[in-house]
């Protein structure tokens, strides 16, 4: 049964930072500085989100705090911050903190990672990485900012696929950095692909009650094949992923919405408050109520 809620958005969605939502051509890219929408909002950028768009941040100097999802954590710089299209971020930063913010479109970035399906990696979810070890690897990724910058700037001969190696070539340079953390899971080659299609398939489908199965017949491949990529790839299993991703959208609507705790239960596909409540505290530690009550609380 299907029971209608109150979907009042608490959380703004932008094309970029401050324009109204539209369509985004599939191969956007735009690269911009820090400071060009951050100055202007004095240093500080409202959680919001984005449906088809990925940024990747090169903070180059000076310091602040990034608000991802529902936490907080300092940045400090030089450090490469990640966020992926629909993940909800904002920021304070220091006044002249500096650097560059590109953007790639959802559509661009898939037809990237089919090419080279450990790009997947970089775009799992909001995270820092650790900064380059030493100055000539932190030199490099400043050049491939502004070797960018410059190519998106002018229309000279074979501008695109200029602009295209400029743009692999970053994403090479935070593959490697990434693949240096030992404690980063990183994605296998054979099971890649298959990863980032099961992540956006749960993304369009985590309210709708699919089971397991269902996915894995949608994906082409049998349950254990999912499974062992899932187990591979992310270290756990497909109905601990759908299970993560339900958790993540209930407490975006009870940080960011006004919606009752009902009301975030039947918008996720649960028949029953109480089963939600019972699934919200197993996961989260804490009763959907409690948790909203801490954020306004300040704990």
């Amino acid at each position: 049964m299907t029971r209608a809620v109150n979907q009042v958005p608490g959380i703004p969605n932008f094309f970029l930072y401050g324009e109204a939502p539209r369509d985004v051509r599939s191969q956007f890219l735009h690269l911009e500085l820090l400071g060009d929408r951050s100055r202007p909002n004095n240093w500080q950028i409202r959680p919001h989100a984005h449906d088809n768009l990925n940024h990747i941040f090169f903070i180059a100097a000076g310091a602040g705090e990034m608000q991802v999802e529902t936490g907080n954590f300092p940045v400090r710089a030089p450090v490469l911050l990640i966020v992926p299209a629909r993940s909800i971020h904002g920021f304070r930063w220091e006044p002249e903190t500096s650097g560059h913010v590109l953007t790639i479109a959802d559509a661009y970035l898939r037809e990237l990672t089919a090419r080279e399906a450990e790009f997947a990696s970089l775009f799992r979810e909001p995270e820092p990485l650790a900064p380059p070890d030493d100055a000539a690897e932190l030199a490099g990724f400043a050049d491939c900012m502004q070797s960018l910058a410059r190519e998106l700037a002018w229309e000279a001969p074979a501008h695109r696929t200029a602009v295209e190696v400029h743009l692999l070539d970053l994403l090479i340079r935070i593959l490697r950095l990434a693949a240096r953390d030992p404690a980063r899971p990183q994605l296998p080659g054979p099971h890649a692909e298959l990863m980032a299609r099961f992540r956006q398939l749960v993304e369009e489908n985590f309210r709708a009650g699919l089971q397991i199965g269902d996915y894995a017949a949608r994906l082409g491949v049998s349950v254990a094949q999912l499974r062992f990529a899932c187990l591979k790839t992310a270290r756990c299993t497909p109905h601990a992923l759908v299970q993560e991703r339900s958790l993540l959208e209930a407490k975006r609507r009870l940080l960011y919405s006004n919606m009752n705790v009902a009301e975030v239960a039947y918008f996720l596909g649960f028949e029953d408050p109480a089963y939600f409540t019972r699934f919200f505290t197993r996961h989260a530690g804490q009763s959907p109520r409690r948790f909203r009550l801490r954020r306004f609380e300040g704990e």
